[in-house]
């Protein structure tokens, strides 16, 4: 069901120059389900001579054909989404369902940013002096060095290679060594769509090495990251000292306010829906729960009933609705946790445990926890939620801005006063009032704080990719 995992460079699938490889590993069962090889010096070195060359090629390339380009490897990954969603669920460990539903938003990015490369307008000033004319003109900015994670190994990595390549840059991606073989078969789309040699490639291996060699390097014009906020630093000051521009969606921890007039039921089941897609593991999806105190019980009570009704298993399985974790390390992250939450007083009311074989950990519900425990502090980014109790909207919205995330965030209530007073006053860069929603296309999603620089999605994400250049003419 999974290919070995070749570097892609110039064009061509190839192995490691040394041989190298690390397992890929079913984290359903734990069963090495191929090979992932491992990129040299030499084969980054090759790579990064490769996207200078095909940048020169690409950004020659008009518009209108790059977009044809991009629309036709839209059609093509939808023609083969069965089986990329099949290695999607075998490596990553996602719902079947849900690695289709993923795969159809990578095809919705590829012809929406199509759309955007032929809507990426310069500007005209009025004239000075009769014989001149001024302007401004849009250029992609250089090759581009990726880097994507493996909760969402493919979308993400899709809203990158379409806006770089809509923009005309190059772009050398690096996927997650956990969640690969699904990201190479989008490569494979976009070369077969016509995409020319160099001006996509893909490495995997030691992501710190990978990372360190194509920031510094002077191939590199640009740097765009989706991971944790201690790498996105690290990077963040590697690309600095160079002045190359950055695009990084980093980690978040989303609060849910609750308030007390809000259709309860229906808050929580769409809370608890948006809270175990993908067994937690969703840089927007729900972290902190805050419900009114004359709400909370109810609440309490229905969104409990949703994860009695849990699904967990092998993503494999069409009745499952939550699969395991990605890796162990996650699962013991799990633990860790539940137990500092316990050591400081809260109840555990579902769940707490990890099952028996893969990296599975029960759907958990806690309550009673306090502000400084590890669960309200830190992203969990995994199927543990904490529910706990407010009185007023100055003391919840407090605690929901403490921390130096910043995101996403959601409220539920019938008030418009109040819709529109915590839309406003929420410290977030993707904020949600009675509903919630996967990163968009057509959005831009941008995170506040320590959550990121720049945008991803939309005009805005689009235009990252881009430089502007003004240009003043004059007839002689």
């Amino acid at each position: 069901m999974t290919d070995n995992v070749q570097l892609f460079i110039d064009g061509a699938w190839v192995h490691a120059s040394d041989g190298t490889t690390v397992d890929l590993v079913n984290p359903a069962n734990n069963q090495v389900i191929g090979q992932v090889a491992v990129a040299t010096d030499a084969d980054i070195d090759w790579a990064l001579h490769a996207a200078k060359s095909g940048f020169g090629i690409w950004r020659k390339t008009s518009a209108w054909d790059r977009a044809e380009i991009l629309c036709k490897a839209a059609r093509l990954i939808d023609d083969r989404k069965e089986d990329i969603a099949l290695k999607l669920t075998a490596e990553q460990g996602k719902p079947i369902a849900e690695a289709r539903g993923e795969l159809s938003r990578c095809a919705e990015t590829f012809e929406w940013c199509a759309a955007e490369a032929i809507r990426s307008y310069g500007r005209m000033y009025p004239q000075r002096r009769p014989s001149g004319r001024q302007m401004t003109i849009k250029e992609p900015v250089g090759p581009v060095a990726a880097f994507t994670p493996w909760n969402f190994p493919v979308v993400l990595s899709c809203r990158k290679l379409a806006a770089a390549l809509g923009a005309g840059c190059s772009i050398i991606l690096n996927p997650p060594n956990e969640a690969p073989s699904a990201v190479s078969d989008i490569i494979r789309a976009l070369h077969d769509a016509g995409v020319p040699n160099g001006a996509i490639g893909q490495l995997t291996g030691n992501p710190a090495h990978l990372s360190e060699r194509q920031v510094n390097a002077p191939e590199i014009a640009k740097v765009s990251l989706t991971g944790s906020v201690r790498v996105g630093k690290l990077l963040g000051q590697l690309a600095g000292a160079q002045l190359k521009p950055v695009t990084m969606e980093l980690g978040g921890h989303a609060p849910v306010v609750v308030f007390s007039d809000a259709d309860i039921e229906r808050a929580a089941a769409l809370t608890a829906d948006f809270k175990y897609r993908n067994a937690g593991q969703v840089c927007l999806g729900v972290s902190r729960i805050f419900v009114q105190e004359s709400a909370f019980d109810a609440f309490y009570a229905a969104f409990a009933k949703h994860v009695e009704a849990l699904k967990v298993g092998d993503g494999m399985a069409p009745s499952t609705t939550m699969g395991p974790m990605t890796n162990e390390s996650r699962v013991k992250a799990m633990e860790q946790i539940v137990d500092d939450a316990v050591k400081h007083g809260a109840t555990v009311t579902h769940g707490g445990k990890r099952y028996e074989g893969g990296c599975f950990f029960e759907p958990t519900l806690i309550r009673d926890v306090p502000d400084n425990a590890l669960l309200m502090t830190e992203e969990p980014f995994g199927p543990v939620t904490p529910i706990v109790s407010f009185t007023t909207y100055a003391e919840v919205l407090a605690r929901a801005n403490a921390l130096p995330y910043g995101l996403a965030a959601y409220a539920f209530t019938n008030s418009l006063k109040i819709a529109t007073d915590i839309a406003n006053d929420f410290e977030a860069g993707w904020v949600g009032i009675n509903e919630f929603s996967p990163a968009l296309a057509e959005a831009p999603f941008c995170g506040f704080k320590d959550s990121g620089l720049g945008a991803e999605g939309g005009p805005e994400g689009f235009d990252a990719y881009l430089k502007i250049k003004f240009i003043s003419q004059l007839a002689v």
